[in-house]
């Protein structure tokens, strides 16, 4: 059995307080994207995970898949299973692609065992296993809050929108950029602003509060955004946490650029 995993954008981003467990609330649109990694999922004698494409760093054992695999058997005693993960989505650039990864994981799961979980008892997993992993279960735009786990509808649709991805050669964790934001509460909500203000004027308005910290220690990630702005972008912002930057466009063109990973119409 086979799924793909899509990648997802964020839409905005304001970080609004530090927590006492250490973590951040934050508001988000999640978007998710066509570019895709591919899991495919079989009955086997003994369980193991195999992975090509794009190399994913640290042990097979830690990977989010077989985290997934070993969630679900602790309650259902599943069966051993072979799961292969051939890698697009690039690894560190704010896309979620591992989360992707995890979340359809327990998705095919479910469908190959007949396990009859509901959307909402999938995401209660998924929410186990990462931040923004609840997203993917059912892979369509979503407000995002708490840590990014606690998902409202939204309405927004892209559809027909021309969209370019970018991720310059640059790595940003997610503790460096959250060591330079600054957390407030004083700014317009992500949801008003998707909701209620018109696409061409959303680069005056919706912002990403990482922004500011990573342009300043990673330039490149501020000059592609420049980049995307000067061909023609009615919104250009970086995704999460970095190193990924992506424009919105009204029309498709062809975009000249090493750091391309995705361009291509939006569906949703």
């Amino acid at each position: 059995m086979v799924s793909f995993p899509p990648c997802k954008i964020n839409l905005g981003l304001n970080v609004i307080e530090k927590r006492s467990d250490g973590y951040h609330n934050l508001e988000t649109v999640f978007y998710p994207i066509p570019l895709n990694d591919i899991v495919e999922i079989i009955p086997a004698n003994t369980t193991q995970f195999i992975a090509s494409g794009i190399a994913i760093p640290g042990e097979n054992s830690t990977n989010l898949c077989l985290k997934a695999y070993e969630l679900l058997r602790s309650t259902y005693n599943l069966p051993a299973v072979e799961i292969r993960l051939h890698k697009v989505i690039p690894i560190g650039a704010g896309l979620g692609g591992g989360s992707s990864d995890a979340a359809h994981t327990l998705r095919l799961l479910n469908q190959l065992f007949n396990l009859q979980l509901s959307i909402v008892q999938l995401e209660g997993y998924a929410q186990q296993l990462g931040s923004d992993c609840a997203f993917f279960i059912e892979d369509k735009p979503m407000l995002g809050l708490g840590r990014g786990e606690i998902l409202e509808p939204i309405q927004l649709s892209l559809k027909g929108k021309f969209l370019v991805l970018l991720k310059p050669n640059v790595h940003v964790s997610t503790a460096e950029a959250y060591k330079g934001v600054k957390p407030s509460t004083a700014k317009p909500r992500v949801k008003d602003i998707i909701e209620n203000i018109p696409l061409q004027e959303w680069k005056h308005v919706l912002e990403n509060d990482f922004e500011t910290s990573v342009f300043q220690s990673h330039s490149i990630i501020r000059k592609y955004k420049e980049e995307l702005y000067a061909t023609g972008a009615i919104y250009a912002c970086m995704s999460g946490s970095g190193s990924s930057v992506f424009g919105i466009y009204e029309k498709p063109f062809d975009f000249k650029g090493n750091d391309l990973i995705w361009s291509g119409l939006l569906t949703q």
